[in-house]
């Protein structure tokens, strides 16, 4: 079992940064890949990016491509998602996820609760 929470939400203005945080609770979280999504109001969950268990990162969603950044630290449990130069379409709930199986929106194992983020122009 593995507990999710994500932290580091807020208001911010376009152009601004923000790093959310995932901090994972239970047992051998670096044996799973974990991947950001996020939710518009009134739109679907969408896939961002994805870190392997081994390190590798899937491409980003090509509206982040260049601006968005995931990194793991399995001493510390904990996956980020550097934000910068943030537009007010980034405006969304954040989630990470966690896998043992592939990663993609319809086979994580565990969710977190979300952090809002809100980008104002």
């Amino acid at each position: 079992q593995v507990q999710l929470v994500e932290s580091g939400g807020g208001l911010v203005q376009a152009g601004g940064s923000l790093r959310l945080s995932c901090v994972a609770s239970g047992r051998a979280f670096s044996r799973y890949s974990v991947g950001w999504f996020r939710q518009a109001p009134g739109k679907e969950r969408e896939f961002v990016v994805g870190m392997r268990w081994s390190g590798g990162t899937t491409d980003y969603r090509d509206s982040v491509k260049g601006r968005f950044t995931i990194s793991r630290d399995n001493a510390k449990n904990t996956v980020y998602l550097q934000l910068n130069s943030l537009k007010p379409e980034d405006t969304a709930v954040y989630f990470c996820a966690a896998t043992l199986g592939r990663l993609g929106i319809e086979h994580m194992d565990y969710w977190g609760k979300g952090t809002l983020v809100t980008v104002s122009s």
